[in-house]
């Protein structure tokens, strides 16, 4: 496929933070994807909630499915407007590396921990750990992946945090914009959690058909389905609504898009960053539409007193295992021991707490059930 001229070239990449020879059969943005698929923290979004623990059900989406079905929108998006869908693909596989367990629950709990230390926020830790985490490569820490994917899987940053992540976190002190790989994998984000979360609600039995009619854009494909099959059964109609919402959203997305970069005329990828403006985004009777699901959800999904349990247990888990290994870090494993900072203070340090923040963040829901119980609850396995 031909590139625009605003898309990302391989060519002209930034390159890494680590030199390293060009791939022989690959451009560098899909050998970011393929270290992304291949790296640990990829392969344990399988056990990482959504919006239901794991163990709930095993039809419920996890991170990794999200994070599959996002680069399957955002590929589309990419592709019918002749960007890079190999970066694309890449941000959309990365953006959630970092998310806790359990969720936005398991997030602010760790952020509410870390308040002393720095915070903690998904999207920041999702960079962490492809620049530093990862623990695959002889030649340097992380997957060394390039800067464009990096500038991607960094979607929003304080300033503080800006100034010490160097060139990647520039834009956020200079008030420019990212690439549009980079602004179509956030939209592609939005636009697979929010439907999905609405498949995922009703098939919880969570949310009610007759209530997202108050959603326009739900009720609209609500009406065109039962109009053109009277009789369809509820598993089915589900399916047909989700993806039509899917379909609006995604065509709406790609001719505002289309319209917004032919008006703004970018001769490059910096142009795009000097642009003023996104140039990836809906119209906004869309928009306003999309709003008004988010919204929706919002009040009857997640704030649902069954979702509400599940928050207050995790949450729970995650300040608990924090507490404890802040104030005995010697209960930690001996191979995050092993990172922890030579000859430090006693007690609790920033760089401690960090690590500590680390480890957390790398769980699983069941592994940080099964650590919660091992130290918790007297007659469970001392196994580790």
């Amino acid at each position: 496929m031909q590139l625009a001229p605003h898309a990302a070239n391989p060519g002209s990449s930034r390159g890494r933070l680590h030199a390293e020879d060009e791939p022989t059969y690959r451009s560098c943005y899909q050998r970011d994807r393929d270290r992304i698929v291949h790296c640990s923290a990829f392969r344990r979004l399988e056990y990482k909630t959504q919006v239901f623990v794991n163990h709930e059900g095993d039809m419920f989406r996890t991170r990794l499915t999200h994070s599959l079905e996002v680069s399957q929108i955002g590929r589309t998006i990419a592709r019918a407007l002749s960007l890079n869908e190999d970066l694309t693909e890449a941000i959309c596989l990365a953006h959630d590396l970092g998310h806790t367990p359990f969720g936005h629950a398991g997030q602010d709990a760790l952020n509410a921990c870390m308040k002393e230390f720095g915070g903690f926020e998904h999207n920041l830790q999702s960079l962490r750990v492809v620049d530093v985490l990862e623990e695959k490569y002889a030649a340097f820490p992380g997957l060394n992946l390039t800067f464009e994917t990096r500038e991607g899987i960094l979607k929003h940053c304080s300033r503080n945090n800006a100034r010490e992540l160097g060139e990647v976190g520039r834009r956020f002190l200079e008030g420019t914009l990212p690439g549009l790989e980079a602004q179509v994998a956030n939209l592609a984000d939005e636009i697979a959690y929010n439907n999905h979360d609405v498949d995922d609600g009703l098939r919880a039995g969570l949310l009610d058909m007759e209530q997202l009619r108050e959603c326009t854009i739900f009720a609209d494909k609500f009406d065109e389905v039962i109009s053109a099959w009277p009789g369809i059964d509820a598993r089915r109609l589900r399916h047909e609504l989700v993806r039509r919402m899917i379909d609006v959203l995604v065509t709406d997305l790609v001719r505002t898009s289309r319209a917004l970069i032919e008006s703004h005329a970018p001769a490059d990828m910096d142009a795009v960053r000097a642009a003023g403006r996104r140039l990836i985004g809906l119209s906004p009777d869309i928009e306003a539409q999309h709003t008004d699901l988010k919204g929706f959800l919002r009040e009857h999904l997640y704030r649902h007193y069954h979702v509400q349990r599940m928050s207050f247990k995790a949450k729970r888990v995650v300040s608990t295992l924090f507490e404890l290994f802040l104030g005995q870090p010697d209960m930690l494993p001996t191979h995050v021991q092993a990172r922890m900072e030579p000859g430090r203070k006693p007690g609790p340090t920033p760089a401690l707490a960090r690590l500590i923040a680390d480890y957390i963040a790398g769980m699983t829901d069941r592994y940080a059930l099964a650590e919660y119980d091992r130290l918790v609850n007297p007659s469970a396995s001392q196994s580790a």
